[in-house]
């Protein structure tokens, strides 16, 4: 059975940073891409940022770009997202997705169809 389990959600205030971690257990293969996607009240889920299984590609959706971070751990099921000057607009459920054979050359921006397994998603806030 696997497992996606995110943590490190909360509030901050505008400007400030967070970072979200995310370990997937259960898979029988560590060669698959992981990704990081949002869903604000009221709107529906997109992709943030996606990272190939060898780390080689990596998307972020343009209202992000330059202040979030994505990374994997030296266990190849280990994912985090470093965000940074973080907005109001930021403001959602973050969500950890795994089970993809998505890169970018071939996909191009993730998508939630990409990915076969999810974690339960972790709060963040925005705001002062």
């Amino acid at each position: 059975q696997v497992q996606v389990v995110e943590s490190g959600g909360g509030l901050v205030q505008p400007g400030g940073s967070l970072s979200l971690s995310c370990t997937a257990s259960g898979l029988t293969y560590d060669n698959t891409a992981m990704g990081w996607f949002r869903q604000a009240p009221g709107k529906e889920r997109e992709g943030v940022s996606c990272i190939s299984w060898s780390g080689a590609s990596k998307y972020y959706t343009d209202s992000v770009k330059g202040r979030f971070t994505i990374s994997r751990g030296n266990a190849k099921n280990t994912l985090y997202l470093q965000m940074n000057s973080l907005k109001p607009e930021d403001t959602a459920i973050y969500y950890c997705a795994t089970g993809s054979l998505w890169t970018y050359a071939r996909d191009g921006p993730c998508e939630q169809g990409n990915f076969g397994y999810w974690g339960q998603g972790t709060q963040v806030t925005v705001s002062s």
